[in-house]
């Protein structure tokens, strides 16, 4: 589902990015931890083309993100194309990012009625089956302002898979949350992970890692240091690095 090859990404003169190479299976979750500064968020808003890659490629269901090839050459797409490959990757940030003039329902109705031209009543029946998968049935006219942050953050990955997405990026999703509510977000993931959605999360959340992930990718100064199963790079990590950082994480 998704293939990053030889992503590099410069911000000035900083290589923020030095040649990851990634791969994601249909269906799986593959979780990325690293320290702060280490390119984890750079990498995800590389893949929906939030970020332009200076070399390497992204593919993601086998399509070209961002670009099309001619020979050896890559050509920026259009503004309109690449709103339309971004339609099939949702992504999750870590502060929410709601229209705060809108109900919970109209922030997830409002992408497929802008972007697949779906009728309202249409949208609005499928925001309400979304509110209810992640537990929020009641709180369909409420707006951001009157929910907590686990709410919100609920709201949004609902209207992340609004548009059915082939793959949901998530961004430190519970990094602003305070401790009590990061359980309720973590659940949801959690039952998108059981349905065979296509996840890729940055998280610092371990026990999130271990219990839901496929694949564990250790990301450190740009690089993939290491990347296997839970089981493999949680317990048993290869390299010097990986223990050092999960050492101060998981005490």
């Amino acid at each position: 589902m998704l293939e990053v090859r030889g992503v590099h990404k410069h911000f000035g003169t900083q290589e923020v990015l030095h040649g990851i190479d990634l791969t994601a299976e249909t269906g799986s979750v593959t979780v990325v931890l690293g320290p702060s500064g280490s390119g984890k968020s750079t990498l995800l808003r590389c893949v929906n083309h939030l970020e332009k890659v200076d070399s390497g490629q992204v593919r993601v269901d086998g399509e070209l993100i961002g670009y099309r090839q001619s020979g050896d050459r890559l050509h920026e797409l259009s503004e309109r194309h690449i709103l339309r490959q971004r339609a099939g990757i949702g992504f999750v940030f870590q502060n929410f990012n709601l229209f705060p003039h809108l109900t919970a329902l109209e922030n997830i109705a409002e992408a497929p009625i802008a972007a697949l031209r779906r009728s309202p009543s249409e949208a609005h029946g499928y925001a309400r089956e979304l509110l209810d998968r992640v537990g929020l049935a009641d709180k369909a006219s409420a707006y951001p302002r009157q929910l907590s942050g686990g709410q919100q953050q609920r709201v949004a990955i609902a209207r992340a898979l609004a548009l059915d997405p082939k793959l949901v990026l998530f961004d430190e999703p519970t990094s602003a949350l305070d401790p009590e509510l990061v359980g309720e977000v973590l659940d949801v993931m959690r039952g998108l992970a059981r349905t065979g959605t296509t996840m890729v999360v940055v998280t610092h959340e371990i026990g999130f890692a271990r219990e839901a992930a496929d694949t564990v990718v250790f990301l450190d100064a740009g690089r993939v240091v290491e990347q296997g199963p839970p089981a493999q790079v949680l317990d048993a990590p290869r390299h010097d690095r990986t223990r050092a950082f999960l050492s101060k994480v998981l005490t």
